[in-house]
């Protein structure tokens, strides 16, 4: 989660992928890079620019999770036989996965 957040963060605060906050950048480059990540500061922003920032972000990580959920529940079979096969080796090559796969494919 805390990936998708700070993915979904760039993406409106740095990249401007969001129609609502627009092809902005809002992100402070002259502050100190503390461990490879950029700080920004919020306090140039008004309240609401961030919270429209906020709500942007929000919006982006619960529309991705909405998607792998689908994603999972299109392919649940998919998924439980993927479960079963590691339940009985522990570890699975990457053919094996592709063949639990294939014969969703095939039904």
């Amino acid at each position: 989660l805390q990936r998708a957040t700070d993915i979904a963060h760039k993406m409106v605060a740095e990249w401007g992928m969001s129609e609502k906050v627009g092809p902005l950048n809002f992100a402070d480059n002259s502050q100190e890079v503390f461990l490879g990540k950029e700080i920004i500061s919020r306090s140039r922003l008004s309240d609401e620019t961030s919270k429209m920032i906020d709500s942007e972000i929000r919006k982006l990580v619960e529309e991705a999770q909405n998607k792998a959920l689908e994603i999972l529940s299109n392919n649940i079979d998919s998924l439980h036989k993927l479960a079963n096969a590691l339940l009985e080796k522990e570890v699975i090559t990457g053919e094996e996965i592709d063949d639990i796969i294939a014969e969703k494919t095939n039904e």
